[in-house]
């Protein structure tokens, strides 16, 4: 019995994380590197989004501002909690995250927010804009990372679903009835 035991051990060990002391012998499946890097690029993007939200939360004017304004908390708490989500998921896979603002600066595929106040109408457009971006980011890495991480795949389908919801109902504001 303690034969078979060893022979499991010592093939388990050899698919693991390869690890060091300093890492705390720390076992598990690991990121590649293009699963880590996909999983950056979300990561880049939801923080973008929250910041871009709260510059918009911030100087946002016009008919409808507290409800815009409220609802771009909501979008602010999502993107931070999504983010957060993201980068332990990274770590729990023995990647390193990278939320440094030259980072995101420098890998985020949203344009950048207008300056000064703007007006409701056109925070929602930008601001749909922006869900849709993340969403499409997203999407492009889907594919690759359901392909190597089934249950990163799973994070990113809820991060999807939620921002999809918040872009249609963000837009609504600006929308009029089909056919009118």
């Amino acid at each position: 019995m303690a034969e078979n035991t060893k022979s499991k051990t010592a093939g388990a060990s050899k698919r693991g994380a390869k690890t060091t002391r300093r890492q705390n012998a720390e076992k598990g499946f690991t990121a590649s590197a293009t699963l880590a890097a996909n999983l950056q690029i979300v990561l880049v993007d939801l923080i973008e989004l929250s910041l871009q939200g709260k510059q918009a939360h911030w100087n946002v004017v016009g008919r409808n501002f507290r409800d815009t304004h409220r609802q771009l908390d909501e979008i602010i708490d999502a993107a931070r909690t999504f983010s957060d989500t993201v980068a332990e998921r990274m770590r729990a896979l023995h990647a390193v995250p990278d939320g440094r603002t030259d980072t995101i600066v420098e890998t985020t595929s949203l344009p950048a927010f207008p300056a000064g106040e703007v007006s409701t109408t056109d925070t929602i457009d930008l601001i749909t804009a922006r869900l849709d971006g993340v969403v499409g980011t997203i999407r492009e890495v889907h594919d690759a990372v359901d392909d190597e991480d089934p249950t990163s795949a799973d994070i990113l389908h809820a991060v999807i679903e939620s921002l999809e919801q918040f872009a249609w109902m963000v837009s609504a504001e600006n929308r009029s009835p089909a056919g009118r």
